[in-house]
C-alpha cells in the first residue's frame, strides 16, 4: 500500500491511460479465470490444502492468480507511466518470488507425488502448452473476486478522480 498510495500523491499522469487499463484488465480477466477453476482455496492464507487444481489456466502455468495480480498492478502503475509500471513489476516480482517457494514446499509436502509430477510438468510463471479443460464456475469466481473487484474499482475511481483515466 505504500508505493500505491505515493503513486497516487506524486505519480503524474504518464498517457499511458488506456495501455494500463488494458494490462488491468487482462490480469483481471486472467484471475476471474483462474479462481473460477480453484475457487474459495486460493483465499487461504494458512498451510491447509484442498488438492492440486491442474485443469484451465492452472494447466498453462502454476501461479495464473499471482501472474494476474502482476499484470493488475502494472497496468495500474502503467497509468502514470512506464517507470511506474517499472517499479510495481519489480515489487511483485520480489514479493511473489518469495510466496510461491514457500507454498511449494507446502504443496510437495502435503500433495507429495503428484505436486511433485505437477511441478515438472507445468512452468512457474510463463504460460505454456494447451489448457486441460475443467470445471469452470463463474459463480465460484465471482463470490471469491468479490473484494478484489471492489478494491480495483476504489483505486480506479482515485485515479479516475485524480484526472489519469
Amino acid at each position: 500500500m505504500p508505493l500505491l498510495s505515493l503513486q497516487l500523491v506524486v505519480g503524474p499522469s504518464g498517457g499511458w491511460s488506456w495501455l494500463g487499463l488494458l494490462v488491468v484488465a487482462s490480469g483481471q480477466a486472467l484471475r476471474l479465470a483462474s479462481v473460477g477453476h480453484i475457487g474459495g482455496p486460493s483465499r487461504t492464507r494458512g498451510d491447509s490444502v484442498s488438492g492440486l487444481v491442474d485443469a484451465g489456466p492452472y494447466a498453462l502455468c502454476r501461479n495464473p492468480l499471482y501472474l494476474g495480480n502482476g499484470l493488475m498492478w502494472l497496468g495500474l502503475g502503467l497509468l502514470s507511466g512506464p517507470g511506474w509500471g517499472l517499479m510495481w513489476a519489480a515489487w511483485m516480482a520480489l514479493q511473489y518470488s518469495a510466496i510461491v517457494r514457500w507454498e511449494e514446499a507446502n504443496l510437495v509436502d502435503k500433495l507429495g507425488d503428484a505436486y511433485a509430477d505437477y511441478l515438472t510438468r507445468v512452468p512457474r510463471w510463463l504460460p505454456v502448452g494447451e489448457p486441460r479443460p475443467g470445471r469452470w464456475q463463474a459463480s465460484r469466481a465471482l463470490r471469491s473476486e468479490r473484494s478484489t473487484l471492489v478494491a480495483l474499482l476504489l483505486v480506479l475511481s482515485l485515479l479516475f478522480a485524480r484526472g489519469w483515466v
